[in-house]
C-alpha cells in the first residue's frame, strides 16, 4: 500500500475513551506516529479526565483537551479509533456518517442487529471493523483458516480464551471471530457448530462442534488458543498478547488503509493483505 501521508498533511485522529486503559495507549501510539495527530479526545460526561489534556499523563501535551460534546470533537477530526461499548460506539458511529469521519473500530460485543447497523453507516463513510487489531492475531487467523481447510475431518476443535477480570463480554470478540474463521473454512456457519457451556452429564463430545472454554482474572492482556484434536495426534495454534501496545499499532495500520477508502466495511485483512 502506498502512503498517502506526508508530514505536512498529518491523519488527524480522535480516540474515543481516551482516559481508559486502551485509550491511552491510543494516545501514546499516535503521539509517537510520524504521520498521525490527535485533533480530538472523547470521554464520558462526568470522567475526572474531562478539561485535561489527553497527553497529560505522559507528561506532553497535545493540543487535544478529553471533551464529552461528540459532534465538536468530531468535527476536528477526519478518523476516530474506537474500543468502548457497543451502545457507546454505535452512537459516535452516528455521527462518523454524518460528518463523514472515518471509523476503526476495535469494540466487542455487538449483536447480529447493531452488525447490521454498522454495515449501513458503512454506506455513508469507511469503517474498519475487527475484534482484534493486533498484526499477530490476524496472521493467526489466516494460520486457522489454513489449518481448517486441511483439518476438515477427524478433527475436534476446541478454542480457550483469557482475559483481566474486567473483560465484560465472553467469549471474547476474537475467539468468536477465531471459530467463524475456522467454521467458514470447512463451508459452515458458527451459529450451527457453536458450544459455549459445559455443565453436568453432557454426555459424548457432539461430532463437528467448535467448543469454547473462557477463563477470566487478573491483568491477563489476551490468550488465545485454538485445539485441533485428532486420533494420535493434536496441533494447537496458540497467540499470546503481553502488551495492549500491538492493538494500538494495528489500529493506526487501519486508520493509514482507511485514508485511501471513501466508504465500506473493511477489517483487518484488508489492512494487512490477508485475503
Amino acid at each position: 500500500m502506498t502512503s498517502t501521508s506526508s508530514p505536512t498533511t498529518p491523519l488527524r485522529v480522535a480516540v474515543a475513551g481516551a482516559s481508559g486503559r486502551m485509550g491511552r495507549m491510543l494516545v501514546e501510539a499516535i503521539q509517537n506516529s510520524g504521520d498521525c495527530v490527535l485533533t480530538a479526545a472523547l470521554d464520558l460526561p462526568g470522567s475526572p479526565a474531562l478539561g485535561m489534556d489527553a497527553a497529560a499523563f505522559l507528561g506532553q501535551t497535545s493540543g487535544a483537551v478529553i471533551e464529552s460534546d461528540l459532534k465538536s470533537a468530531l468535527s476536528k477530526a477526519d478518523f476516530l479509533i474506537d474500543f468502548t461499548r457497543p451502545q457507546g460506539t454505535l452512537a459516535h458511529l452516528a455521527v462518523c456518517a454524518q460528518l463523514g469521519v472515518k471509523a476503526v473500530i476495535g469494540t466487542t460485543g455487538f449483536s447480529e442487529e447493531e452488525k447490521a447497523q454498522i454495515a449501513a453507516f458503512a454506506q455513508q463513510t469507511a469503517i474498519m471493523l475487527a475484534p482484534n487489531m493486533s498484526v499477530g492475531v490476524n496472521v493467526t487467523l489466516k494460520l486457522l483458516e489454513m489449518a481448517a481447510k486441511a483439518l476438515d475431518t477427524d478433527y475436534d476443535i476446541e478454542i480457550i480464551e483469557a482475559h483481566h477480570k474486567h473483560k465484560v463480554d465472553a467469549p471474547s470478540g476474537t475467539a468468536l471471530k477465531m471459530g467463524e474463521v475456522i467454521a467458514q473454512a470447512q463451508g459452515t456457519q458458527l451459529q450451527d457448530r457453536a458450544v459455549y457451556e459445559r455443565f453436568g452429564h453432557t454426555g459424548e463430545r457432539k461430532e463437528n462442534t467448535i467448543g469454547f472454554a473462557t477463563v477470566r482474572g487478573g491483568d491477563i492482556v489476551g490468550d488465545h488458543t485454538v485445539l485441533f484434536a485428532g486420533t494420535g495426534e493434536r496441533i494447537e495454534i496458540t497467540h499470546k498478547s503481553s502488551s495492549r501496545s500491538t492493538y494500538a499499532q494495528g489500529s493506526l495500520r487501519a486508520v493509514r488503509f482507511l485514508a485511501s477508502q471513501n466508504t465500506g466495511q473493511f477489517d483487518m485483512f484488508d489492512v494487512l493483505n490477508l485475503r
